[in-house]
């Protein structure tokens, strides 16, 4: 493998700087599970928590601009979800978003988080929707960036190919071979050369057993199916030139939510990283939205 550009690992080393503002911490949870997160608390503010849930290929550092700036005003919790970073995988090796929002709750009940706005990216928008209908009063609002639907509803046979072919590239490529084939996908032609390195660090340091049950879990899931049972407020938001969740895939999604879907101009997949001003003002503004809804 090529050696990494010195440029790459100047941006790597700034955003890490960035990082250590935010330093990973880890709870242990009733049920003998760790979670890992990263957590900025605005101590005087009475804004409703904002959680964020990353996608499959990430963790909570990849959230390192949106807790910069939205934890000025607010309580911003990132997680690694089970199986990454240092959190304790879920029990299942072929699990359902159920056993991830059961953690999630865990993990909430944990840091006395009532009520909160809860943002899923990608996968974690997987995670996010099967929390909020199960637990619908514990959700102010539900965002869901570049949400992934998952195969729950397809045949088997697609569900099937679909994560075996996710599982063989982890097999075949490993987590840092993974990074440098697929995270160019998450990006769209816009994107800084900071934003592609971070998309990359963010990927070379998945866990390969966590991954695969991620893969699993994209595999099982029917995101439509939990929106449409869902009452409470909800926004979906996708870049115009996301290639992995077009919008024309999250426009589905948004109308089994009964909401509008918002398209944001020159931004790929992983949008929050590389438009951060554009996609952390959508954030913001759901957040202050919601702020309202606290005692409902």
């Amino acid at each position: 493998m090529s050696a990494v550009p010195s440029a790459t690992v100047n941006q790597n080393a700034t955003l890490e700087a960035r990082l250590a503002r935010f330093p990973a911490q880890q709870i242990w949870l009733a049920s003998q599970r760790a979670v890992s997160y990263r957590d900025v608390d605005s101590a005087e503010s009475e804004a409703v928590p904002l959680v964020l849930l990353h996608g499959i290929g990430s963790g909570a550092a990849s959230w390192v601009q949106q807790l910069e700036v939205l934890g000025e005003m607010r309580r911003v919790l990132a997680w690694d979800a089970p199986g990454y970073g240092a959190s304790t995988p879920v029990d299942a090796d072929s699990p359902a978003a159920s056993d991830y929002a059961t953690v999630l709750k865990e993990w909430l009940d944990a840091l006395g988080i009532e009520r909160c706005v809860l943002l899923g990216h990608s996968l974690g928008a997987i995670i996010a929707g099967a929390f909020a209908v199960a637990n619908p009063q514990r959700v102010a609002g539900l965002l869901l960036l570049s949400p992934a639907g998952g195969y729950g509803a397809s045949a088997a046979e697609v569900r099937e190919t679909k994560r075996d072919q996710r599982l063989a590239m982890l097999k075949e490529l490993g987590p840092q071979g993974l990074a440098e084939k697929r995270s160019t996908n998450m990006l769209s032609t816009h994107a800084s050369d900071e934003a592609r390195a971070w998309v990359r660090w963010n990927m070379s340091r998945v866990i390969p057993n966590g991954y695969a049950q991620a893969t699993h879990l994209l595999a099982n899931a029917d995101l439509a199916s939990d929106l449409s049972r869902y009452k409470g407020r909800i926004s979906v938001a996708v870049g115009a030139e996301d290639t992995i969740t077009p919008p024309e895939v999250c426009e589905r999604l948004a109308l089994a939510a009964g909401t509008k879907l918002q398209v944001v101009p020159c931004a790929g997949h992983a949008g929050y990283i590389e438009a951060p001003a554009a996609y952390t003002a959508i954030i913001d503004t759901f957040c202050r939205a919601s702020d309202g809804q606290r005692s409902q």
